[in-house]
């Protein structure tokens, strides 16, 4: 069977970076897929689920940013949390925006985890070894 992979939506190339490398710091060896934006992101999932295989295989966990071009993180994870086989998928709001309406507005479209951005790469690093542990191996989620 496959090891499950990672999915990133986030239109900052800086950011892209720095969550490659967390990833690598960490040792690990996830295939990491990144999309720029909500479009590119539900362009994505549409085309694992047009896959004629019987044996889809979905993100381990979503990171999604919340401000982004084109079609922005609230309005993804509300498409992603409404679709009958989508919405299996847990989706970690991963962003700068720190303010207590906006985490209850997440949580109410279906986040299934809200986490403001470290400001430093040390910080950074162990977040992402927190969260990569929790998804990936403690949590249990449907196949």
């Amino acid at each position: 069977m496959q090891k499950p992979f990672i999915l990133i939506a986030e239109d900052d190339a800086d950011d892209r970076f720095l969550l490659q490398t967390a990833f690598e710091e960490n040792g690990f060896t996830d295939t990491l897929e990144f999309v720029e934006n909500g479009i590119e992101l539900i362009e994505y999932l549409s085309g694992i689920m047009h896959k004629k295989t019987l044996d889809i295989l979905y993100p381990g966990f979503i990171l999604l940013d919340l401000n982004m071009p084109k079609k922005d993180g609230r309005e993804v994870l509300k498409e992603i949390k409404q679709h009958p086989e989508l919405k299996k998928i847990p989706v970690i709001i991963f962003t700068t925006t720190k303010n207590e309406n906006e985490i209850r507005r997440c949580y109410e479209l279906g986040a299934n985890t809200y986490v403001v951005k470290p400001v430093s790469f040390d910080a950074l690093v162990r977040v992402i070894q927190e969260i990569r542990s929790y998804w990936l191996n403690t949590a249990s989620i449907p196949a």
